[in-house]
């Protein structure tokens, strides 16, 4: 899900050349019909919103066309550094990265229950979710949401006796389309995130941040006494 651009495309194209048979989505019909070229017979498509109510229908009708799924991978996600706090940015960031992020991941989860058969639902989250920044509130808050979603699915399964696998993927700050235009400390090359994302998920780790340097800083800022954060001055 969020095939079309950037580490979503990437990971398509990286699992696709592991073997996988793969459904890619996102709200771009010809991104998507690009990769399908590469191996028709093993790429399906759906357009997919995921801020649509018809987006878990749309995806059940993937997996039917599928005949299966083994893995659901959740790459969509919006965000931008929103200092002036412009309304519209906000409410979309939640809708997206929360709203969005929910419908999917539930209906994949609810997917793996109802057919009574294993998988993993792999995510894409963000060291921002560490503390609340300033720069960008909706984002650093929704990306903690996801954190503690795919947390309480994780007990929920592991309750119901599901088969059901969880990877959160927390990369610090990629070059991609996403953040052009702004400025961001660290920034990491795409094709190496993306490769540190499928050692993740072929190693079925539970929860990676990307990298090293990004682990040390989350150490660091999770250190941080909450009366000491808010004066700190963190623009970008």
């Amino acid at each position: 899900m969020g095939a079309t651009s950037g580490m979503g495309r990437g990971i398509a194209l990286g699992l696709l050349a592991e073997g996988y048979t793969i459904g890619v989505c996102g709200r771009r019909k010809e991104a998507l019909d690009e990769i399908k070229t590469i191996a028709p017979e093993k790429v399906f498509t759906k357009v997919i919103d995921v801020t649509k109510e018809e987006a878990p229908s749309l995806l059940m009708q993937l997996i039917e066309e599928m005949g299966g799924m083994d893995l659901y991978f959740h790459s969509s996600g919006f965000g931008k550094q929103n200092m002036n706090l412009d309304l519209p940015i906000e409410c979309l960031t939640v809708l997206t990265n929360s709203y969005g992020f929910t419908q999917m991941v539930v209906t994949a989860f609810n997917y793996f229950k109802t057919e009574k058969r294993s998988g993993r639902i792999a995510v894409i989250s963000s060291v921002a979710g560490t503390k609340g920044l300033g720069s960008a509130p909706s984002y650093s808050a929704t990306k903690r949401f996801d954190w503690i979603y795919i947390e309480a699915l994780a007990q929920l399964a592991h309750m119901q006796k599901l088969d059901i696998k969880f990877t959160d993927i927390r990369p610090g700050f990629v070059a991609t389309d996403f953040i052009a235009g702004d400025k961001y400390p660290m920034t990491m090359p795409t094709d190496y995130v993306v490769r540190h994302v499928l050692n993740a998920v072929r190693k079925g780790k539970r929860k990676v941040i990307i990298d090293w340097k990004y682990r040390i800083l989350c150490f660091f800022w999770r250190l941080i006494p909450s009366f000491v954060w808010e004066r700190m001055n963190i623009h970008n």
